[in-house]
Formats: C-alpha cells, sequence, structure tokens
C-alpha cells in the first residue's frame, strides 16, 4: 500500500526581505507565525502496518524548529533572503538526511500564502 503522511509544526519569526523594491512593506522587518507541513510518502513494507513512525519525524523536525523559532530569520546562515521558497528549501536541506521518504515541504507564512517544495530524494 502506498501512503502519504503529514506532520505539521510552527514556529514564530521576524524577518525582512532585502531583494524586494525599496518602499515595498516586506523590506520592513514584520513577523509571522510560520506553520510548516512535513510530508513523507512511500511504500508499507509487506508485513507491517505503518510507513514512519509520526514520532520520527517530530524528531527530526525539533532541532530544525529549535533554530527558527523567535528568532530574527536573516541571521540564520542561508536564510540572508527568507523568502517562504528559500525558506523551504532550507528546511527541505536539513530534514532530507534524516527522512529519506521525505516528500514535501508546505510553508505557510500567513493563513493565505504558503509555498509547497519538491526538493531532490537523498538516497
Amino acid at each position: 500500500m502506498h501512503v502519504r503522511l503529514m506532520k505539521s509544526f510552527s514556529f514564530e519569526a521576524a524577518h525582512f526581505l532585502p531583494g524586494f523594491p525599496d518602499g515595498h512593506k516586506c523590506r520592513r522587518m514584520h513577523g509571522h507565525s510560520f506553520r510548516v507541513d512535513v510530508f513523507v510518502e512511500g511504500r508499507i513494507p509487506d508485513g507491517q502496518h505503518h510507513l514512519v513512525d509520526y514520532g520520527e519525524i517530530k524528531d527530526a523536525i525539533r532541532p530544525i524548529r529549535a533554530q527558527l523559532d523567535h528568532y530574527l530569520l536573516n541571521e540564520i546562515p542561508g536564510l540572508e533572503h527568507p523568502t517562504s521558497e528559500v525558506i523551504a528549501a532550507w528546511i527541505w536541506e536539513r530534514l532530507a538526511p534524516s527522512l529519506p521518504l521525505l516528500a514535501e515541504i508546505h510553508v505557510h507564512e500567513t493563513c493565505t500564502n504558503r509555498c509547497e517544495y519538491r526538493g531532490p530524494r537523498v538516497s
């Protein structure tokens, strides 16, 4: 059986977007209550009844969340231009080594703005 699982986490953070035009509201420092959805996908092995323990996903997320929560994202290496697209790829790079079935990352900047990212599989 092929399944897709999702585990969500949230973090509060400030950022500004230096690549945006002068006068654009996003160039000013502001904050968000980010939500991130982490998807893993694959075939349940014969003789088993689950793909991945949700606790394993949570354990993989924990150190990443700790790096992001209540920080200025621009000060984190690799997030100097922290658009939702860059944040999604940054999270992927850190999660993929410990979650080989990682399929997709969704970064919700607001309740109406979301980036969906599918990065390269790690073998």
